[in-house]
């Protein structure tokens, strides 16, 4: 069934800096912090930052806030995240000692307040359990200042035709593409999600893609951004910034 929101806020993906997973191993807390944790959402929120965050889905269809397709690099376990229940899920810890983040709960912890990214994560052209449960999630949230966004067009089509009104972007990088590879694949990638903004690499700017798109009014965001060179190459090629660490 499509979903329709009451409005949108097609302005807040550039009305301030989003921490990268969370403001995570630097700043606020230290090196203690894990990437996608809640303690990393509540030091971006305590100091007005706006979040960008990964989600993956649970074998039985519950959003967790998730980068990697595997638990070994941040819950020392071998299966796909994919391959778990909710329940067992909810088990896990992450480095910091923090639970895995259901989207639920950290769009609970936000209050309809913090501007929140949400990266979906899927493979090819299998996105609907995923795009599902971020849906159901966000469906709690008519009004927050909430965008998705993915590398993968599929993901963003189905928003398109799922949930209408959804503020959604592309990510894209290229970064180990040849010219003719890339651009066919951001051509159908554009063609198929038609987003609101654009999420750059910014490895890749400035690049003829965040040019058109900026030229034609289409918000471009860059990530991720580390330095102050980095900060430096976003003031003049993009509109805001996904960031890690502080900077001053």
């Amino acid at each position: 069934m499509r979903s329709c929101l009451s409005k949108r806020r097609p302005d807040f993906p550039t009305d301030r800096p989003f921490a990268h997973r969370g403001w995570h191993g630097g700043g606020l807390h230290g090196g203690g912090v894990s990437e996608n944790g809640m303690a990393a959402f509540d030091a971006a929120i305590t100091v007005g930052y706006g979040i960008e965050c990964d989600v993956r889905a649970s074998r039985d269809g519950v959003a967790f806030v998730f980068h990697d397709a595997t638990l070994m690099r941040m819950a020392g376990r071998q299966e796909a995240v994919a391959a778990l229940d909710a329940v067992a899920l909810d088990r896990l810890t992450l480095p910091d000692s923090g639970a895995i983040p259901r989207l639920s709960a950290l769009l609970a912890r936000c209050g309809g307040r913090v501007p929140l990214l949400v990266e979906i994560k899927a493979e090819g052209r299998h996105v609907r359990a995923v795009c599902a449960a971020v849906a159901r999630d966000l469906a709690a949230w008519p009004d927050a200042p909430v965008a998705v966004m993915s590398f993968n067009p599929w993901a963003i089509r189905w928003f398109v035709q799922q949930r209408v009104g959804q503020l959604y972007g592309l990510v894209v990088t290229q970064q180990g593409k040849g010219r003719i590879r890339g651009g066919i694949e951001r051509a159908l990638a554009l063609w198929l999600s038609k987003p609101d903004f654009l999420a750059c690499d910014i490895r890749d700017l400035p690049s003829r893609l965040s040019s058109r798109a900026r030229a034609r009014g289409l918000p471009v965001l860059t990530w991720t951004v580390r330095s102050a060179a980095d900060r430096a190459r976003a003031s003049s090629h993009a509109d805001q910034i996904i960031f890690e660490h502080s900077h001053g």
